[in-house]
């Protein structure tokens, strides 16, 4: 029998622009996109919090919210991509970059990024997810 693990996933979307300079198609050129990120996280035990105000819960959803938006979302809706972020802003290095910056953030409080789906177009997303 396989253990139970619960996960809560939380979804955004903003809007930014960027360009890949050298590339060999279209995206060389600035353009823009409306990116949709899901943000997935379980407790390191796989188990929910046995304790306090968010007894039964994974992580607050509130919470939660509040951290990718500090942490991602504020920095990156409405700007332009290759100003403020200090890589080649190709959909792969971003998701990177996202699971990076909230498991540094998330990991004191015991919850595990496990993966982050970043959608650059409506058909088209990469994922980082923990092996």
């Amino acid at each position: 029998m396989t253990a139970m693990v619960i996960k809560v996933t939380k979804s955004f979307t903003f809007d930014a622009a960027h360009f890949l300079p050298n590339h060999k198609g279209k995206c060389a050129s600035m353009h823009g996109h409306t990116y949709r990120l899901e943000v997935t996280v379980v407790r390191e035990n796989g188990n929910l919090m046995d304790v306090g105000s968010d007894e039964g819960m994974v992580v607050d959803f509130y919470d939660l919210k509040a951290i990718v938006t500090t942490e991602v979302i504020d920095k990156m809706d409405h700007k332009v991509l290759n100003e403020v972020l200090p890589f080649r802003t190709t959909a792969e290095n971003m998701a990177a970059h996202i699971f990076s910056v909230l498991t540094d953030k998330l990991q004191s409080s015991g919850v595990l990024v496990e993966k982050i789906k970043l959608w650059e177009t409506p058909d088209s997303y990469v994922e980082v997810c923990l092996e």
